[in-house]
C-alpha cells in the first residue's frame, strides 16, 4: 500500500509560482502513474495533469497548459508540480494520486492511491 502526503501550498498572489510536493511516506511509487487533480469549493475533482512511470510521458489540462509542469524523482519516491503564473481559478485543493494502470488517465476511478491534499490559494 502507498500513502502519499503532499505538501507546499499556500496563499499566492496572482502571477506568483509554487511548487508542490508529493511524498511516498510509505511504500513506493514504482510502476505507478502519478496525477495531480484539483477540487474548489462545490466543484467536482478535477484532473490537472499525469506523468509516466519514467517519466518520458505527460499530459496536461487545457486550463493549466503551459503554466504549470509535472516532474518526478523515482529515487525520492517525489513527485512534483511546478505552478507559474497563477490565477484566481487556480484556487483549490490540490491531490496527488497514484494508478496502477500502465498508460496515463486523467480519470479519477483509475487511480488507487491519494494524499490528503494541500490548499492552493491564489489572491487578486
Amino acid at each position: 500500500q502507498v500513502q502519499l502526503v503532499e505538501s507546499g501550498g499556500g496563499l499566492v498572489q496572482v502571477g506568483a509560482s509554487l511548487r508542490l510536493s508529493c511524498a511516498a511516506s510509505r511504500g513506493t511509487f514504482s510502476g505507478y502513474v502519478m496525477g495531480w487533480f484539483r477540487q474548489a469549493p462545490g466543484k467536482e475533482r478535477e484532473f490537472v495533469t499525469t506523468i509516466s512511470w519514467s517519466g518520458e510521458s505527460t499530459y496536461y489540462a487545457d486550463s493549466v497548459k503551459g503554466r504549470f509542469t509535472i516532474s518526478r524523482d523515482n529515487a525520492k519516491n517525489t513527485v512534483y508540480l511546478q505552478m507559474n503564473n497563477l490565477k484566481p481559478e487556480d484556487t483549490a485543493v490540490y491531490y496527488c494520486a497514484a494508478s496502477p494502470i500502465v498508460r496515463l488517465t486523467t480519470t479519477p476511478r483509475d487511480y488507487t492511491y491519494w494524499g490528503q491534499g494541500t490548499q492552493v490559494t491564489v489572491s487578486s
